[in-house]
């Protein structure tokens, strides 16, 4: 049965049920909390988030790595109902801008820095005022409804909340309050916003509700038959579905151990691994080739391992073959959705066949429909005829935040959900994805849709037209590979290009392979072929 339950209402409920079971365990600053304690914890922040005067309903945006402040956000914002906007890691100020903007985000919670880039220095950038604005009252011309900043530690920097200055707010306000504004919450309201981008180059805000990622998370944790007794890693970024729902709340509706890793790394994570015993771990494919290759892998005991999720790009059968027999993560799981879905749609059970656990992402969760369409004609295909799928029910998200015309072009008139995606289901249940109807590249686990780089790249003074694609990689599943007319009498070179970017767009969106042409091939009605210009650029590369 489907759960009727806030976020703040699961805390409270598993923390009165395993009180002395450890919630969460920060091995990098050498933390552990009980249950008891992190439910206290996340209560005194839901206080502070009241006593600055965050409204229920209201934005507050986070913006760093897997910190213990964003876990505790995660859960105080759902005990007194601030919508979490999340925010790329990567994101530089173009990307920060667009979205503090477009979320109407009032309040921005952020670490100093992230892989050298200083995420100071780029709010500064976005909003000129912070740095002559009286803490908590900032008035910025391009972010009307932005009022504060809190950084996650205690070095002061102008118009900034340091995070002890944040946390005193918690003494104005009361235990009944808090309790009032608890209880006053649905299951129905938005708590959640993540962005994702979109096939016009701007990244929509999905909505997602108590209801969606509560119940998303309980069936998660369900198929990997989570208890109390296991210990998830998660070395996941909390900002991707994956890392918030997957993780962090798969593991507190089960009364798990979450084992927290800031960023990811190999060794890092097998020694978290190791020294705490997880019995579940997380990742993408690349982290668990890059774990299973790290020179020191046979030094680390990875006995305790029994779960975890495999998600965010197909899985090579070699890769998993390791993972379950030299790691002895024998019920591992694939999971395969997207984040307008809560994120999970469907998922293969620990005791699948392994073949079905990796040629096939499983079947669709309880309470979960899913159907496999003609996209031309919208009438459903039969078992095993390729089409694209198609899901409804609980999982689906509340809409994209204030564009109707996006929302309704993703959800029909009958509530599904077209997920853009090529499927095929087999006669046993199980679901294979085949392709997808838009563009879009997985690189490393990260969605990178071509058409936002474009945009991007369109900007360049040299530049008449760019095409981006999607090439193979073995590392990273997909590279980008951008395609390149310039302006008639300029030139460019590729390393040119490449710093152009760097700064403006995420790292990870920068094309790797950079080729420059006098035409693309056309159809007859004038339109690019895409496909063809995929098949040219395989041929064009050089293997990594």
């Amino acid at each position: 049965m489907l759960k009727e339950q806030t976020v703040g209402a699961v805390v409270r409920e598993i923390a009165k049920k395993y009180p002395t079971t450890e919630a969460y365990v920060y091995p990098e600053h050498q933390i552990r909390k009980t249950y008891e304690e992190f439910d206290k914890e996340t209560d005194h922040l839901a206080k502070a988030f009241m006593g600055m005067g965050i409204a229920k309903g209201e934005h507050v945006a986070i913006w760093s790595d897997n910190k213990r402040e964003w876990l505790l956000s995660q859960f105080a914002t759902g005990k007194m109902g601030a919508v979490l906007v999340t925010v790329n890691t990567n994101y530089q100020e173009r990307e920060l801008e667009y979205l503090l903007t477009q979320s109407d985000a009032t309040t921005l919670i952020l670490g100093e820095e992230f892989k050298g880039t200083s995420y100071i220095d780029i709010i500064n950038a976005v909003c000129p005022e912070l740095k002559t604005s009286v803490k908590g009252n900032i008035a910025s011309e391009n972010l009307p409804h932005f009022k504060r900043v809190i950084v996650m530690g205690e070095k002061n920097y102008p118009g900034i909340f340091t995070w002890s200055e944040f946390e005193s707010y918690a003494t104005t306000i009361s235990d009944k309050e808090l309790d009032d504004r608890l209880n006053s919450l649905h299951f129905d309201d938005v708590i959640n916003i993540q962005y994702t981008s979109g096939t016009t180059g701007f990244p929509k805000g999905v909505m997602l509700t108590h209801m969606n990622i509560v119940n998303n998370a309980q069936i998660i944790g369900d198929f990997m038959k989570l208890t109390e007794v296991d210990r998830l890693c998660i070395p996941v970024p909390f900002f991707h579905c994956f890392g918030c729902v997957l993780g962090t709340l798969a593991a507190v509706t089960h009364g798990s151990t979450m084992v927290l890793v800031e960023q990811f790394d190999a060794k890092r994570v097998l020694q978290a691994v190791q020294d705490e015993k997880c019995t579940g771990l997380h990742g993408v494919p690349t982290m668990f080739i890059a774990e299973l290759n790290h020179p020191d892998y046979k030094q680390y005991d990875t006995s305790s391992l029994r779960t975890g999720i495999m998600a965010g790009s197909p899985c090579p059968i070699e890769v998993m073959k390791e993972v379950i027999d030299d790691m002895g993560a024998s019920e591992i799981t694939i999971c395969y959705g997207q984040t307008e879905s809560s994120p999970v749609i469907t998922q293969t059970k620990s005791d699948d066949e392994i073949e079905k656990r990796v040629a096939t992402v499983g079947k669709p969760h309880p309470y979960v429909e899913v159907k496999i369409i003609d996209p031309a004609t919208n009438e459903e295909l039969p078992t095993g005829m390729p089409g694209e799928l198609c899901t409804r029910g609980y999982h689906v998200m509340k809409g994209y935040y204030k564009n109707e015309e996006a929302t309704r072009a993703a959800i029909d008139h009958e509530g599904w959900l077209h997920t853009g995606d090529i499927a095929i289901l087999d006669s046993e249940g199980y679901i294979e994805i085949t392709g997808r109807i838009k563009d879009m590249v997985i690189r490393g686990g990260e969605n990178v849709y071509p058409r936002e780089i474009e945009e991007f790249l369109y900007q360049h003074p040299s530049i008449q037209d760019v095409q981006v694609v999607g090439v193979p990689d073995p590392k990273y599943g997909e590279e980008l590979m951008a395609w390149i007319i310039t302006k008639d009498g300029l030139t460019i070179d590729a390393e040119e290009i490449r710093e152009y970017c760097k700064g403006k767009i995420s790292r990870h969106k920068i094309p790797r392979y950079i080729q420059f042409t006098d035409a693309y091939p056309m159809t007859a009605s004038g339109k690019i072929q895409k496909y063809l210009l995929r098949e040219l650029s395989k041929e064009t590369i050089q293997p990594a």
